[in-house]
C-alpha cells in the first residue's frame, strides 16, 4: 500500500481498505489529471491484484460553481453523490452539518427509548451511567469534524437531553435549565 500514491498527482487520503483521492478542480485540465490519477489507480490495483470495488466508487463535487465533471473507473462511470458516511460521519456536498446531526440524534433518541423501555427501577445513578455510556456517545462521536454551529442542529441535538431529564418523576414539573 506504500507505493499506491507514486506517480499521483491528486491528493490521497488512505485508511484501512479506503482510499479517496481528491483534487481542486477548476479547468478541464485538472479534471483530465485527476481522472488519470484514476486510470493510474486501476493499474496499480491490477498490479498488485488488489481491485477496487467500482461500484461502491463514487464522485463528490463540493462547492458552488463545481463545473461537476464525470469521471470513471475501468470504463465504468462514477456514480455523483451529494452526501456520503464516512467513517461514520455524514458528509453532505456543501458541507453542512444538518445530515450527520439528524443522523446523530436519530440514532441517540432510538437507544434513549430502548433504555427507558427496558429498564424499570430508574434510579438516577444508574440512568446517568446508561445515558453517558449509550447515547451521548451517538451525540458526540467525532464531533470535532462536523460541530453543530447553526442554532437548529444545537435544538435538534438538545432534544434528547431534554427527553432524558424528563424520565424521572420528581423532575417532570421543573424547567428543562432548572432539570439540568
Amino acid at each position: 500500500m506504500n507505493d499506491i500514491d507514486s506517480n499521483i498527482r491528486s491528493l490521497l487520503l488512505k485508511f484501512a481498505d479506503d482510499t479517496k483521492v481528491f483534487a481542486k478542480v477548476n479547468s478541464f485540465a485538472d479534471r483530465q489529471q485527476l481522472q488519470d490519477d484514476l486510470i493510474k489507480l486501476c493499474d496499480w490495483a491490477e498490479t498488485w491484484q488488489m481491485e477496487f470495488n467500482v461500484p461502491k466508487c463514487v464522485t463528490m463535487h463540493i462547492g458552488r460553481g463545481n463545473s461537476k465533471f464525470r469521471y470513471s473507473m475501468k470504463g465504468r462511470e462514477l456514480a455523483a453523490m451529494a452526501s456520503t458516511k464516512d467513517l461514520g460521519v455524514h458528509i453532505s456536498d456543501d458541507l453542512k452539518s444538518a445530515n450527520h446531526c439528524y443522523e446523530s440524534y436519530q440514532k441517540a433518541n432510538r437507544m434513549l427509548g430502548l433504555v427507558k423501555w427496558t429498564i424499570k427501577h430508574r434510579h438516577p445513578d444508574m440512568m446517568v451511567r446508561l445515558y453517558k455510556s449509550l447515547v451521548r456517545p451517538h451525540l458526540e462521536y467525532c464531533s470535532p469534524v462536523w460541530s453543530p454551529h447553526y442554532r437548529k442542529d444545537v435544538i435538534l441535538l438538545e432534544k434528547v437531553q431534554h427527553r432524558f431529564t424528563r424520565f424521572f418523576d420528581n423532575l417532570k414539573d421543573l424547567e428543562y435549565n432548572e432539570r439540568l
